[in-house]
């Protein structure tokens, strides 16, 4: 059982949500908050798989409570999905940056917001396909190194080369035709590269990316 918590100010919003998901035989929601630190202490409370997190709340935002929820060790099994109606670069950007391992925005469809909360919770990223490409342009224009190249000393040259082509935002499909593997393959290189490299999700397997200088702007296409 999935159990998820709903970080959102609008009652309304959260009982929507509620109803849609406690309607899944897989998932179940385990309580609710109106802002974020409320979020954050109900997160340490409740323990749960996904927080599905607004960004825009009154008081604590929904940055800071993923922040302080990605920051807290206790909570590391815990994943943020953040579901807001803005979807300007300057959030996504901060949002994974942060820790979040998931971006979709309101408008999405019901079935792909319960996709999303199944894909989130096996421990995968998700970003909604409209807001990805901009992602990584944000990381190429933006982002500077800043973390130790060491940490890629961790990894084979094919997983250096796998995490290039994560942060180019190919999927395990498209990096699978690009290095004529298996797709299956070319999933347990990522993987190890997580593990090797303590990320969460591949989300910040692009953050890494680019702080470690493994991948430089402009060098996306």
């Amino acid at each position: 059982m999935i159990k998820v918590l709903l970080a959102d100010d609008q009652a309304l919003v959260r009982a929507g949500f509620r109803a849609l998901l406690d309607a899944q035989p897989d998932i179940t929601v385990v309580g609710e908050a109106a802002d974020g630190a409320e979020a954050a202490r109900a997160a340490a409370e409740t323990r749960p798989d996904v927080v599905l997190m607004d960004i825009r709340m009154p008081g604590t935002d929904g940055l800071e409570a993923t922040r302080r929820i990605v920051g807290d060790p206790a909570l590391s099994g815990v994943r943020v999905l953040i579901l807001t109606t803005f979807d300007e670069d300057e959030y996504v950007f901060e949002a994974v940056r942060t820790g979040a391992s998931g971006f979709l925005v309101k408008d999405t469809e019901p079935v792909e917001l319960l996709r999303a909360v199944r894909v989130i919770a096996e421990g995968e990223a998700l970003l909604s396909p409209r807001v990805t490409r901009r992602l990584i342009g944000e990381f190429a224009r933006r982002a500077r190194p800043g973390r130790s190249v060491r940490e890629l000393d961790l990894l084979t040259t094919r997983e250096r080369e796998i995490v290039a082509l994560v942060a180019e935002g190919l999927s395990n499909d498209e990096i699978a035709a690009r290095l004529v593997v298996s797709p299956a393959t070319a999933k347990t290189h990522v993987s190890r590269a997580m593990v090797k490299l303590a990320a969460r999700d591949r989300a910040q397997l692009v953050v890494l990316a680019y702080e470690t200088g493994l991948v430089r702007p402009g060098w996306t296409g």
